[in-house]
């Protein structure tokens, strides 16, 4: 089946890439993730991936502590240098052709966050991976991820989660009643709170008409899956809000 998109961004969060460990990055996890931005590539999508690196390294947890808070978060951006460079390693060990661009200059691994540079590898069908958030301290890499798919001109921004499939009306986790929006607008995610992305990513997907699909990277071919347009996880737009009839 055709992609339903010409340009993605893919928000991998670093907790995806632990798989079933309790810490750092699964190899067999990281392939299954690579395998499928291998095959959605293939559909003729352009894909760019943001990634987090929480399964690493959490800044705000860290200022917690006592850190600086500036200074962890720059710890945390050299994390999502890592999982980057896992995932760029995997992506092309399944014969996919990828590129590495940081937004703080680390140029004996990757290139810089160069926009003009970053479109033009998608135009050449290449993957590009996003790393080191947006370069600022106090920014999340969900803001990343929103902030670089509104720049490169994609036309929705996935967000796959870890062993969740979707945003509830309540944690499923924690509440057995807990119901999955299939779509949800953007208003309704800011103002109950819910757990899509923080409130400034969400502010800049509603300014930009920008939709987002959530959902669990855990799905067998789910990346494929959202890149087809399938109606998978839940849809964040500009539009009503419906919770699905089945409770979880």
């Amino acid at each position: 089946m055709a992609a339903a998109y010409k340009r993605i961004l893919l928000k991998v969060s670093g907790e995806a890439l632990m798989g079933p460990a309790a810490y750092g990055i699964d190899p067999e996890t990281v392939r299954r993730i690579a395998l499928q931005i291998k095959a959605a590539s293939d559909l003729g999508v352009e894909i760019a991936v943001v990634v987090g690196g929480g399964n690493i390294w959490r800044g705000a947890q860290a200022s917690q502590t006592g850190m600086d808070r500036a200074t962890a978060d720059y710890a945390g951006m050299l994390a999502t240098v890592i999982n980057a460079l896992a995932l760029q390693d995997a992506i092309e060990q399944v014969g996919g052709d990828v590129r590495t661009q940081t937004a703080i200059p680390i140029q004996q691994v990757a290139e810089p966050y160069i926009r003009r540079r970053a479109i033009r590898h998608l135009e050449k069908h290449r993957v590009v991976i996003f790393a080191a958030g947006t370069g600022n301290p106090f920014m999340t890499t969900d803001t990343a991820a929103a902030l670089r798919a509104v720049e490169i001109d994609a036309e929705v921004l996935l967000i796959a989660k870890n062993r969740v499939d979707g945003v509830y009306d309540a944690d499923p986790r924690k509440v057995p009643g807990a119901r999955r929006f299939s779509t949800l607008s953007y208003m309704d995610a800011l103002s109950r709170r819910l757990e899509v992305m923080d409130s400034t990513a969400l502010s800049l997907c509603m300014e930009n008409d920008l939709p987002i699909v959530v959902f669990d990277v855990g799905l067998v071919d789910g990346i494929v899956a959202a890149a087809r347009g399938d109606e998978i996880g839940t849809r964040v737009h500009a539009s009503e809000t419906l919770l699905d009839a089945a409770k979880v």
